[in-house]
């Protein structure tokens, strides 16, 4: 299924999203493909996937730690793209792709795009891309039907908010914290009414991230929004092996 798929069907069921986000290449290729047959085992609904960068600008410090290993371990987009493609047609859950513009650049936009509808990606976030120039990498993703993911901020003005999400695909990420990733104890009311704003006004599943670490976190965030992206904490469970702490994210 792809990300349109997965998205309308937990719409009708009244279920939410529950997006774990791994980073490729931390423990090296097997370790991911097992992660990812894990994780959808687990019931994940979309796997976001990080591609290792040396100045991930959004990334907070355990992100930024998972970055660094995969890095030192020697990954490369090739060796990423090459593990995807052999785990694809073992697991349901979509792909999607999280990377900064410059390794895209470096790789070339048309062969990364090649390379993500070889191994089975649904969508691409690139938290670094305006807006503006998103034509960058949006007209080769559309020519071959994969979403270019938009996140929107708390200090994005909702006139903005709007202009975004008209032209969006696959879903809304919001997020929900004006920082880098990395988990917070709690999460105040204009964090709330911040995503309400968004729903108001996206045609589009408005899922929330940034910051989200508790069970408890993720059910406030779905009575609000249509479910939510983590990914500190799954690294973190991950690297100490707690996956029975894992199902209980994604189940509540």
């Amino acid at each position: 299924m792809n990300i349109n798929d997965v998205l309308n069907k937990l719409r009708e069921t009244g279920r939410k999203a529950f997006v774990p986000y791994i980073m490729a290449g931390d423990g090296g290729m097997e370790k991911l493909k097992e992660n990812i047959r894990f994780l959808d085992e687990a019931g994940a609904s979309i796997l976001e996937i990080g591609i290792p960068f040396s100045d991930p600008v959004a990334d907070g410090p355990t992100i930024q730690r998972a970055g660094k290993r995969a890095l030192d371990n020697g990954t490369t987009l090739e060796g990423i793209f090459q593990a995807l493609t052999e785990v694809r047609q073992q697991v349901e859950v979509p792909f999607v792709l999280m990377t900064y513009l410059n390794p895209v650049l470096a790789f070339g936009v048309e062969r990364f795009v090649e390379r993500c509808q070889g191994a089975g990606v649904s969508g691409i976030i690139v938290p670094d891309l305006p807006y503006e120039e998103k034509s960058i990498v949006s007209d080769a993703l559309e020519r071959v039907g994969i979403a270019l993911i938009p996140l929107v901020t708390l200090t994005s003005p909702l006139e903005r908010i709007a202009k975004i999400t008209e032209e969006a695909q696959g879903f809304i990420y919001a997020v929900t914290v004006t920082g880098v990733t990395g988990a917070r104890r709690d999460f105040a009311q204009s964090q709330f009414d911040y995503l309400r704003r968004v729903k108001e006004v996206a045609h589009l599943p408005v899922l929330a991230g940034f910051g989200i670490s508790t069970p408890e976190q993720v059910r406030e965030m779905g009575d609000v929004c249509d479910g939510v992206v983590v990914g500190s904490r799954i690294i973190e469970l991950l690297e100490q092996g707690r996956y029975g702490e894992i199902r209980e994210l994604i189940g509540s």
